[in-house]
């Protein structure tokens, strides 16, 4: 076994010895919301937006963008669990910022080992095998943290499974504090009509 492994093997023994009731919370969120974020490792939605086991979903991917995957959580988060209210989180420093969809696909192209970055770029550290199949991927980059948000609220908003009645607020997490900023415009975009 990996170090890793071992790990999270021994520190889901320590969790369960101390699960007590939480086998008996709802399936419904019980504070009926949902957080769309980045997978980040620095971002900890449940102490930043003070979240207990069974209070909210959270849907997470890289960059925390509005994709058609988050999309479909967010409806079914809605529609089968209850949620009545939705935030957009992105974050400062966002390793989404550091690339495009070009650079991406051009990596994968050369090879599938992990690439490096450094004042040049980034670098391949291998050579092939590579795939073409990224040039099949959006990755969704980002240029801009508050045009993110707030393209992604207005994607919610207006796509046509998502109901008018639920509020989105486009907000961004201060990496450097801590703080979430809220990004006026996205939730201007994302209000109730």
């Amino acid at each position: 076994m990996s170090k890793i492994l071992n790990e999270v093997l021994a520190a889901n023994r320590d969790y369960a010895n101390d699960f007590g009731d939480k086998g008996q919370l709802p399936l419904p969120p019980g504070r009926h919301f949902a957080i769309l974020t980045c997978m980040d490792a620095r971002l900890d939605p449940a102490k930043y937006a003070g979240l207990s086991e069974g209070d909210a979903h959270v849907i997470r991917n890289a960059g925390g963008r509005a994709s058609d995957d988050a999309i479909r959580s967010l409806v079914i988060s809605y529609k089968l669990l209850g949620t009545r209210e939705w935030f957009v989180i992105h974050h400062t420093n966002c390793g989404m910022e550091l690339f495009t969809d070009e650079i991406m696909r051009g990596l994968l192209a050369s090879s599938l080992k992990t690439a490096s970055i450094d004042a040049d770029g980034w670098h391949d550290c291998c050579e092939g095998p590579g795939s073409s199949e990224a040039d099949h991927i959006a990755f969704l980059t980002i240029k801009n943290q508050e045009e993110s948000v707030l393209e992604d609220v207005k994607r919610i908003k207006n796509h046509p499974l998502v109901p008018s009645d639920i509020p989105v607020y486009g907000y961004i997490y201060d990496c450097g504090s801590g703080r979430l900023l809220e990004v006026p415009a996205a939730t201007a975009a994302g209000r109730v009509s």
